[in-house]
């Protein structure tokens, strides 16, 4: 069943809402997965902030030429049965979840990207983004860094007390027997 012209001009702005709030976007090839696998990626994704589209390239590219930093983007990611993964929270989360399922699922596999900023990341760049930390782990390790000298710091401090204390609790043993 044909696409009715209206439908198709909502498909785009809808695209190009998604793409300008973006962060990242994943560009995957997902012959060979079934529909069952597909919802599964979709509630993955869900979970990470991601949105899974897939559309004809056609209504994506007329969307990308839309978004300000995607005007002059190449488009030879877009060859053939594509879908996107667009990161609307963290900007490596659409690489992450996409290379976890990819993991579970060998059919399904990674082609490119695109970032904020309308760079074209390659499907190798793309691989190593997906094995960064996320940026709330990449928190916490900074965090961790900087707490490591304070806690370093409490524990030579509170080391004192507790030498005090093993002699104080030594001299009570001892005069008890």
């Amino acid at each position: 069943m044909a696409i009715t012209r209206a439908k198709k001009e909502e498909i785009v702005a809808e695209l190009t809402q998604l793409l300008e709030d973006g962060k990242m976007t994943v560009v995957m090839n997902y012959r060979g997965l079934t529909v069952k696998q597909f919802q599964q990626l979709r509630r993955d994704a869900s979970d990470a902030d991601v949105k899974i589209v897939v559309a004809k390239n056609r209504l994506v590219k007329l969307a990308m030429q839309q978004v300000d930093h995607l005007k002059d983007v190449d488009l030879q990611l877009h060859s053939g049965q594509v879908g996107l993964a667009i990161g609307l929270g963290d900007e490596v989360a659409p690489a992450q979840v996409l290379a976890d399922f990819a993991k579970i699922n060998p059919s399904m596999e990674l082609l490119g990207a695109y970032n904020a900023e309308g760079d074209v990341l390659s499907q190798a760049q793309v691989d190593a983004l997906a094995q960064l930390p996320s940026k709330q782990q990449l928190q916490g390790q900074l965090v961790g860094t900087i707490a490591a000298p304070l806690s370093g710091f409490v524990n030579v401090l509170s080391g004192n007390i507790r030498g005090l204390n093993n002699v104080l609790n030594a001299r009570a043993q001892s005069l008890e027997s």
